[in-house]
């Protein structure tokens, strides 16, 4: 990137935080094509996985082995628990965590290769490069998902590379942003109630098999907290806490773009940004992982 732009970039980029939370808007898209686009869809459903939900838990639990439901309902975090037990283990009846593993890699590449065909080997040789540098550096102790993500073998070829790397780093930013809210003492229907009443419709977090009741409950204990008023919308104070957990989670998650440094993570931001809007093409509006708008 040349021009007086690239200096405004590169010096807003110098935040660790601002970094870390723009590439996560550039590197999530890559990553949650593997739930939406109909070649990842029908590569999880060539080993047996048909349906949304079978093929997210044992697309997203297989780096973890033949995990039971108890450590998948932690690690994941805001799924009811009868909904992970309902999932697991019966998904690895269906496929192995290493079919899954395959088929979710193979899914991913496929769509991967549809979306970029107008793009130059090289655009995407360096911006795998760049990204696998990055994931590098995420630091493992403490987060789950992203060691589990982390320890898979590297890809054969680029596209493969950057999924995994791209997988890893949102992974690991995940972990974060769960040990943040833990820290909060937020359970997991009290964020997904907090995210309704800010910016999520409920109709997306259906499959997540929270009760009414526990809905209801959930609002109350935040409006108890000062976070909600009492007919459901944000307090300033709700507002300020929660930016404190996301300022953490961002914090947490910075380790990889300081040690890229700017010029490097301003160069994957560029690489990134026309996979990120491609991705974006084929993941629905409304979808149930609350994807972030691209930011730049």
């Amino acid at each position: 990137m040349t021009g007086p732009d690239a200096e405004v970039h590169v010096t807003a980029l110098d935040d660790a935080g601002r970094t870390a939370r723009v590439l996560w808007t550039h590197y999530e898209p890559v990553h949650a094509i593997t739930y939406f686009h109909p070649r990842a869809r029908a590569a999880f459903e060539a080993v047996g996985l048909r349906g949304f939900w079978r093929g997210y838990f044992a697309g997203r639990a297989a780096p973890l082995g033949a995990a039971e439901p108890a450590p998948v309902t932690a690690a994941f975090f805001n799924f009811a628990p009868h909904t992970v037990a309902r999932a697991l283990p019966a998904v690895w009846r269906l496929a192995t965590p290493e079919e899954a593993l395959r088929a979710r890699l193979t899914g991913a590449v496929q769509a991967l290769a549809e979306l970029t065909y107008e793009l130059p080997e090289s655009h995407l040789v360096e911006a795998a490069e760049l990204l696998e540098a990055a994931a590098a550096e995420a630091e493992p102790a403490g987060r789950v998902l992203g060691a589990a993500n982390a320890a898979l073998p590297r890809g054969e070829y680029p596209l493969a590379r950057l999924w995994q790397a791209a997988t890893t780093l949102r992974e690991q930013r995940g972990d974060g942003h769960i040990a943040a809210l833990v820290a909060a003492d937020l359970d997991p229907v009290e964020t997904l109630a907090w995210r309704v009443a800010v910016d999520i419709s409920p109709l997306n977090l259906l499959g997540r098999g929270w009760s009414e009741e526990q809905w209801a409950a959930a609002r109350a204990r935040l409006a108890e907290r000062g976070w909600l008023t009492p007919d459901g919308e944000p307090t300033e104070e709700g507002l300020a806490r929660f930016q404190a957990i996301e300022d953490a989670t961002d914090a947490a998650a910075a380790r990889p773009w300081r040690t890229l440094g700017p010029e490097r993570t301003e160069r994957l931001r560029e690489l990134l940004e026309p996979i990120a809007r491609a991705a974006h093409t084929v993941i629905p509006e409304g979808n149930p992982i609350g994807l972030p708008a691209l930011r730049s």
